[in-house]
């Protein structure tokens, strides 16, 4: 028979009376309050359309049938090379190493250097259409976490100067590997009958190696900046779960702009899609605007990321 053994009356909390208790629950509410503002002003503000590209003549951009010799040169190499086999190879090879410690902004003046080899709309440098991307969003008055995200989207290209074996693993619109290629990628389903997996009696197939309603954390995108920068900056950083996705399926053009793959959708993904939709007018538009000032903006946006990243340098 077991026997309950009394307590000392030393053992007990004296210090939590009723009143302390009170105030306790009081300050708990108050969190949930704010966090439930924070989540309301959120979703507000995604539901809101990007005004400053209202007078823009969209048809301009993506005329990737008139694009040069340059581009579509970029693209047959990337549905050719872009396989199962290359995308298990490159993601081992991310975890294997950290290439480089550097700040956001150092990282942002190597990236200078860069011009895109698939991108037909601008010849800019990288820091000025990272400028205009995050500059467009402060002028719509979006929060301050999308702004720093306008400003670091493609700061994965880095990649291009680490492991990367050509612009083709780096830049372009990605698209699921591991099915059957959709005809919604730029330049259909035909550019890819070069690659290794377009007759494979399993990757050839619609759903491949997926289920529908899977989820898009359970499908492979090719491998390019998007992935690379996604991984780099989820434990480094304080941005939301939206950024993250503005960030990982900003170049998922087949998915947040033609319509493929929703099949493969789950619980949580429509949140990730109105992020990505209203993170890309800002990405895209602001690719025609005048040149920022580098130097007149730099003290703003150091301060933003020294708020989102706490710790620097980053690990890349």
């Amino acid at each position: 028979m077991s026997v309950a053994v009394q307590q000392p009356v030393s053992a007990f909390r004296t210090d939590r009376d009723g009143l302390a208790l009170e105030e306790m629950v009081d300050e708990i509410e108050h969190i949930n309050i704010l966090k439930d503002q924070a989540k309301k002003e959120l979703e507000k503000s995604m539901a809101e359309a990007s005004e400053f590209d209202a007078e823009k003549d969209k048809t301009k951009f993506r005329q990737y049938e008139d694009a040069s010799d340059r581009v579509k040169n970029f693209y047959k190499e990337q549905h050719t090379k872009q396989t199962v086999a290359y995308n298990l190879k490159a993601r081992n090879a991310f975890r294997s190493k950290t290439r480089a410690e550097m700040t956001i902004w150092e990282a942002i003046e190597k990236l200078n250097t860069l011009i895109d080899e698939s991108d037909p709309d601008t010849e800019l440098s990288q820091i000025e259409h990272l400028l205009q991307s995050a500059e467009a969003i402060r002028r719509d008055g979006k929060p301050r976490w999308m702004q720093l995200t306008g400003l670091i989207h493609d700061l994965g290209k880095l990649l291009f100067f680490f492991d990367a074996e050509g612009q083709w693993d780096v830049v372009g619109d990605t698209f699921v590997v591991g099915c059957a290629f959709d005809d919604r990628i730029i330049y259909g389903n035909k550019s890819f009958k070069e690659n290794l997996d377009y007759n494979d009696p399993i990757y050839s197939t619609k759903n491949g190696i997926y289920t529908p309603g899977c989820g898009l954390d359970n499908i492979m995108l090719s491998w390019g900046h998007d992935e690379y920068l996604y991984h780099v900056v989820k434990d480094q950083s304080t941005l939301p779960k939206e950024a993250l996705a503005m960030i990982r399926f900003h170049s998922f053009y087949p998915w947040h702009n033609a319509g493929a793959y929703h099949e493969f959708m789950g619980p949580g993904d429509e949140a990730q899609l109105a992020a990505v939709k209203a993170f890309n007018p800002y990405d895209l538009y602001s690719k025609s605007d005048e040149k920022p000032s580098v130097e007149k903006l730099k003290g703003y946006y150091l301060d933003l990321i020294s708020e989102y990243f706490p710790k620097q340098p980053i690990r890349w």
